[in-house]
């Protein structure tokens, strides 16, 4: 999971950003080579603790990403330990020129035979846009599998930075990305994110980016004021449907999250725990008490006409909503024409696919690009939920969650994000800070359980994963 101690650190910017970035610390003073000391002698102590005094290869290409790799070298010699550098080409930049001339090691010929405990991936790095050839993904993958440990210096070689996408098929995995000045889309954007392993940023002095992405931080959550009540505290409406199961997972969710009331709508009471508060008269009377701060409605909700009704008048409360599952599948500009209050959708591949289709969009680009043209054309937040999250605001913010475990693949889990989402709203936050608070806590939860979780197991870690951000 990515980590930093400085919010602004968080940030996450484009290839053109960087650029425009490193550009600005050059333009201040700093030159190119002091950049590549600083880049270079940052990811070295992270490949230091890895290598524990073993044997280090360090695969470095002809770009600035190569000059670095020999930088770590040099500072591993230095330090006592044992580095050589594949060499797959000479280098070609100034920057990169010098480093090598500054190594007081040994430089390998591509064709050589080299065996070690630790690879350093500094063959491109960030900024590729076409895949690898075939000699250097063949001296790369060769390289690999001879090494017990891999570690890639800022990307690994062969992903697009902006989109997450591998340019190469067959890329190794990685046990650890080292992140140079600011984190890059491909830390978190799938199926790149797969292949990095553990991540660490190294600053180089990178100023904060107007109109940046950021990486989800942990929210600090604030308890209740000492004259709060139920209703001060937040109530959320929990719309039930077609299968009842789907909202009392979401209701039982937003309990631990933060609300003061959780009101379920449904047509039973059945298997609904004592201390929550199940409604089975009319839709209309429940949403219609002006004490509500939210409403959350799709969860099991159906896609008949009861369900179109159903969705209808929780949209007509006039308080913050939460639209997933069913209602999504259900949601048309027509339903948003005449909303007062925000709105916060959640959709999985596949809903964001219809909510794409029910807006005119045409899908194309990078996931957070759709997520912001969906939320800019609906007036949204857009939570684009899966193994990469991301979360945008029709005013253009956009942040990325950072890996969660991959046991939450299994099946309510949506519903308790959801639910937790709705919960954060109830409390007053925006729909945007509500949107990422919830998704942080969703994924500490998880962690939380461990493996092999149920939905209900994850809803009952709520409460604490929410404890540990007081």
């Amino acid at each position: 999971m990515p980590h930093t101690d400085t919010p602004h650190l968080g940030q996450i910017l484009t290839i053109q950003q960087m650029r425009d970035a490193e550009q600005a610390l050059i333009d201040a003073g700093t030159g190119v080579d002091a950049l590549m000391q600083i880049a270079g002698r940052g990811a070295a102590d992270w490949v230091w603790r890895l290598s524990a005094h073993r044997r280090v290869t360090v695969l470095c290409g002809p770009g600035n990403n190569g000059g670095d790799g020999y930088v770590i070298a040099e500072a591993i010699r230095e330090r006592g330990g044992h580095a050589v550098v594949v060499a797959a080409t000479e280098p070609k930049t100034d920057a990169a020129k010098n480093a090598r001339a500054l190594f007081g090691g040994e430089v390998l010929a591509p064709d050589a035979e080299a065996h070690g405990d630790v690879l350093v991936d500094c063959l491109f790095g960030s900024g590729l846009t076409r895949p690898l050839t075939e000699e250097h993904f063949a001296l790369l993958t060769r390289l690999a599998e001879h090494h017990r440990h891999l570690v890639a210096v800022d990307l690994p070689s062969g992903i697009q930075s902006d989109s997450g996408m591998l340019l190469n098929e067959g890329l190794p995995h990685y046990d650890l990305t080292i992140a140079l000045g600011a984190w890059k889309f491909a830390h978190f954007l799938m199926p790149a994110a797969a292949k990095m392993g553990r991540m660490q940023l190294i600053p180089i002095g990178v100023d904060p980016v107007d109109g940046a992405a950021m990486s989800l931080q942990a929210p600090a959550i604030r308890a209740p004021a000492p004259d709060s009540h139920k209703y001060r505290r937040g109530l959320l409406a929990v719309v039930g449907g077609h299968m009842p199961g789907a909202a009392l997972l979401a209701a039982v969710a937003a309990q631990g999250a933060g609300a003061g009331y959780v009101k379920l709508f449904a047509e039973s009471k059945r298997n609904a725990p004592a201390d929550l508060v199940v409604e089975t008269g009319s839709l209309s009377e429940v949403l219609t008490d002006d004490r509500n701060s939210a409403v959350l409605v799709g969860p099991g909700l159906g896609r008949d006409g009861t369900a179109r009704e159903r969705l209808a008048v929780a949209l007509a409360d006039p308080v913050a909503a939460v639209v997933d599952a069913d209602a999504l599948v259900l949601l048309s500009p027509r339903s948003l024409a005449e909303r007062k209050g925000e709105t916060i959708a959640t959709p999985h591949e596949g809903e964001l696919v219809a909510l794409e289709r029910s807006f005119e969009l045409d899908g194309a680009g990078s996931r957070p690009g759709r997520a912001l043209a969906l939320a800019r054309a609906s007036g949204m937040v857009v939570v684009a939920k899966g193994p990469d999250t991301v979360i945008a605001a029709p005013d253009g913010r956009l942040a990325c969650a950072p890996r969660a475990t991959s046991w939450l693949s299994t099946a309510g889990t949506g519903d308790v994000l959801a639910g937790v989402i709705a919960s954060r709203a109830a409390t007053g936050l925006s729909a945007f800070e509500a949107a990422c608070e919830g998704v942080w806590l969703h994924g500490e939860a998880a962690h939380l359980c461990g493996p092999a979780f149920t939905a209900g197991e994850l809803a009952a870690k709520v409460a604490e994963a929410l404890a540990t951000h007081l």
